[in-house]
Parts: C-alpha cells; structure tokens; sequence
C-alpha cells in the first residue's frame, strides 16, 4: 500500500471517482471530477485520507450513514453530488452503454427521484455476543450496522424500523445472518424472511404474538411460508388491485412504475393485441388490459397467479390470458409473436438475448422495452436494431436514488 496525492478525472460507472497514472486508473470512492485527493493506494483501488481541493458539485450528504468511515453504508455512493452533476452522470450511464453498440437514439432527460419514495429495501439482521443488529451492510463488506435513518425509504418503512426489529429478533435464535424484505402496501408493511432454519411449533406463535402485538404488519413470510396474514398486502397497479407474493417483484418506488407505465403505455398506442413478456404480477400487463387484449408471460408460477387473480377480479379489463414460461430457456417464438401488434418485455438485469434473437425475427410492429440495466438492454436493442427495427427515443429513469442503477424505457418499431 501507498499513498499520493490524485486528480479525479470523471466517475466511473460504479460511482467512483476515477484518477489516472502511468499504471492506468485508480477507483476512488466518495471521490468527484476535479477534486485533488490524498489517498492510500491498494491495487486499483484508493481509499480518501483528505481532500486538498473538493469540487464545487460536492454538497452534504443528507444521511448520517454515509461516507468513506468504517461504519458507512453500503447502498448509496453518491449522496455528496449535487442534483445537476448527479442526473448527468446517471442519463450518461444509459447514453454510454448505448454508444458502446453503436447505437445513438434520442434519450430523453432523467426522469428524477426523490428522497422517501423507496417502497421496497432489504435489510439484515444478526444477533451478536453485544447487540442485536438490523440494518444494512457496510461499504464492501458483509458487516451489518444498525440503521437510525435512511432518507431513501419511505417514511411508512423507516416509521417502522423498532417493529421490524422486534420482529428480527423473535425470529433469530443463534447468529444467523437473515435477510428481510420489506415493502409497504397499502395496507401494511409486508415482511419476507430468508436465512431462517425451520421454526419449531413454540418458536412459531411465539413470533405470531410478537406480529399482532403490532400495528401496520400486513404479512410475514418466513422461507417462502406464510407465517401470518393479519391483512392480504395490496398494491394498485393503474387501479388494479394486486396481492404480490411473498418477496414476489414490485418496482422500488410507485413514482417510478407510475412513469415506466405511462411511458409503455404511450408507446404501445392503439395497439390491440399486446404481449407483455417477463410480466411479473401485472404491472404492466393490468394497465395495459383497460384498452387491449393482453398475454401476459412470467416464468415465476406465484408472481403469473397473482397477476390471473387480480384481472379475474377486476371489472372493465379486455380479456387477460396468462402463460407460466421461462423465457430464458424457452423463448417466444417467431411463430407465436405474428398474433401480436406490440411486444413488452421487462426482464430481469440479465436481460433477454434469446428472446431477443426471436423478437427481431418477428413481424410485431411496435416494442416497448424496460430495463433495469444499460449494459444489457443496449446489447439487447442492437440486436432489434439487427433485425430491421429503429429506436425512436430512451428514457432514463431513476428509482434508486444515489446509485449508481438506472432503469430505461425505449420505443422501437419495425
């Protein structure tokens, strides 16, 4: 290990400042453009021992949590950019990934997110030899710190951090790590627990009376099982009530969804008949159903009867057929597409390649794709674009605020 003195060229796509030396770059985190920094070098990596001059985009970080300290979170990075840089750096991560194919579409400005919109987190927690702990993970690491505030969250969640707690820890009985996941409804909090051995009989009530001791527990869920239900969680999609399964797939913040979905919608126009591939629990395909036919397809069996209950409940849909399918090993084929006038897909950060290869094959005229990840989705548009199809226009959205992860919206028609 060594120490010198940095100039910070640009961030890189992790959110790092990133310095340059005659052994290539050096990854600085908490680091901006135009800073001079002190740093102790590890490899390609350097850790912030003082700032000689700061950028003028560098602001205070809204969280006592964040920082390059011992005990800072692990789930922002870029709390200390200011606003403007900051919606910059993450429309360029959609713009970079794109031009890396070859492909230079319009993309539209960043569609902003907002402190306190986050509906969904994973937290842990641990029993130690001094404390219980519930939190999230610390810098690089897999160590847990107790979380006091998150801005991100919602105030519904944060609001209920000591009911979380209790309920961690009538769960946890030795040292084992657990993971909960977390996502407020609109009736309650609704709680998913992983890590957990099998809960013995008295173990069991033991949690169920520590649950409905508490207000604003819709459901938890421990391994998959429901463990108990004191109300079903519902979510609205476009109006549509939805039960989500236990840990089942929900977009971070209802903003967000709000704007992919006007977007899709939008895109897809007049459309008629309407295929809406990796389609999870309706979030698309509900919305879609007030105008048009839908097919919705979802390899996740729990998510696709979540999505079949909720539009054989709802009235004023157009007909909703669903179909259980990994689209990873069995794609849609050319064959099946042609009953289609416009495609959805909105597949996991992996992507969607091999339905890819079939959809560019297809007559279907118009495609609305969503993506989590810019590196995917523009290897998955260059190969539409292959196959004789144009992006009109991108759209970056932000759902994970101070991350480095974008979601986009395109538009492509043959």
């Amino acid at each position: 290990m060594s120490t010198l003195t940095v100039s910070i060229d640009r961030l890189g796509s992790q959110g790092h400042g990133i310095a340059e030396d005659s052994n290539g770059p050096i990854y600085v985190p908490y680091a901006l453009p135009r800073e001079s920094v002190a740093i102790a070098r590890n490899g390609d990596y350097g850790t912030i021992m003082s700032i000689a001059v700061p950028s003028p985009d560098r602001v205070k970080p809204p969280c006592r949590h964040f920082g390059p300290d011992s005990d800072a979170c692990g789930g922002c990075v870029l709390q200390h950019l200011a606003d403007s840089p900051y919606h910059s750096f993450k429309r360029d991560l959609v713009v970079h990934a794109l031009r890396s194919r070859g492909l230079e579409p319009p993309v539209r400005d960043l569609v902003i997110c907002r402190p306190g919109e986050r509906r969904r987190v994973v937290l842990s927690a641990r029993q130690t030899e001094k404390e219980f702990l519930l939190g999230y993970n610390r810098a690089e690491t897999n160590h847990i710190f107790n979380v006091v505030e998150c801005p991100i969250s919602s105030p519904g969640i944060v609001g209920q951090l000591g009911a979380i707690r209790a309920i961690a820890k009538s769960l946890v009985s030795g040292s084992e790590i657990i993971r909960i996941a977390v996502l407020e409804t609109l009736v309650g909090l609704d709680l998913a627990v992983e890590g957990l051995k099998p809960l013995g009989e008295k173990h069991r009530r033991s949690v169920t009376e520590t649950v409905l001791s508490l207000r604003g527990i819709a459901r938890l869920s421990v391994n998959g099982e429901i463990l108990i239900e004191p109300q079903k969680p519902k979510v609205d999609f476009g109006g549509v009530t939805v039960t989500p399964p236990p840990a089942g797939f929900v977009q971070a913040t209802k903003p967000a969804e709000e704007a992919m979905a006007e977007l899709v919608q939008a895109h897809v126009g007049k459309s008629k008949r309407i295929i809406d591939l990796f389609a999870g629990s309706g979030t698309f395909s509900l919305r879609l159903a007030r105008r048009a036919k839908v097919h919705a397809v979802e390899g996740d069996d729990k998510a696709i009867r979540a999505l079949d209950t909720a539009a054989r409940n709802t009235q004023g849909l157009k007909p909703v057929t669903v179909e259980r399918r990994d689209l990873f090993r069995r794609p849609m084929m050319v064959s099946e597409l042609k009953n289609f006038d416009a495609v959805v897909f909105d597949p996991p950060r992996a992507g969607a390649e091999a339905q890819m290869r079939e959809l560019a094959r297809s007559s279907v005229k118009t495609v609305a794709a969503v993506s989590c990840n810019p590196v995917t989705l523009a290897r998955d548009l260059k190969i539409l674009v292959d196959g004789g199809y144009q992006i009109k226009e991108v759209t970056p959205i932000d759902q994970f605020l101070w991350s480095p992860h974008v979601e986009a919206v395109a538009l492509l028609v043959r």
